[in-house]
Order: C-alpha cells, then sequence, then structure tokens
C-alpha cells in the first residue's frame, strides 16, 4: 500500500476497499488501547490504500482520446 510505484489493478478494487475498511477498524481498535505508535503506521497505511483507491477509480473514467483524422498530402 505504501510503495507509490505500484500501480494496483483495477479488478482489484474491492479487495482495496477490504483493506481500507480493515486499517480502519484497526485504528479503531489502536485509539481505543492507547497504541499511539501503531495509529501513525496505520495511518500512513490508509492514506496508501485510499490513494490506490483513487488512482483506480481515475483510470476507471478515463475516455479514448480523440486524434482526428490524418491529414493527406496533395499530390
Amino acid at each position: 500500500m505504501r510503495c507509490s510505484l505500484l500501480r494496483p489493478d483495477p479488478a482489484q478494487r474491492g479487495r482495496l476497499v477490504e483493506i481500507r475498511d480493515n486499517l480502519l477498524d484497526r485504528i479503531a481498535e489502536a485509539e481505543r488501547e492507547g497504541w499511539l505508535g501503531e495509529i501513525e503506521g496505520l495511518q500512513v497505511s490508509l492514506a496508501g490504500a485510499q490513494s490506490k483507491i483513487s488512482q483506480v477509480d481515475r483510470a476507471s473514467r478515463t475516455e479514448p482520446a480523440m486524434l482526428g483524422m490524418p491529414a493527406r498530402k496533395p499530390v
């Protein structure tokens, strides 16, 4: 999740959402238990997961570029 070079497969969006939800649960548990050091690491991972989900969402919205027809030179 933390690797900025990782390009997620759009088919794995559901798995990324599961990971994000799990991280939210783990952050809540860490806050309840007072595990301050753990919270910071989990928040970094959460930001990475949210970033990957955003990448997948942006990639799925791209539309084909209209390049137009090439011009022919007169003979």
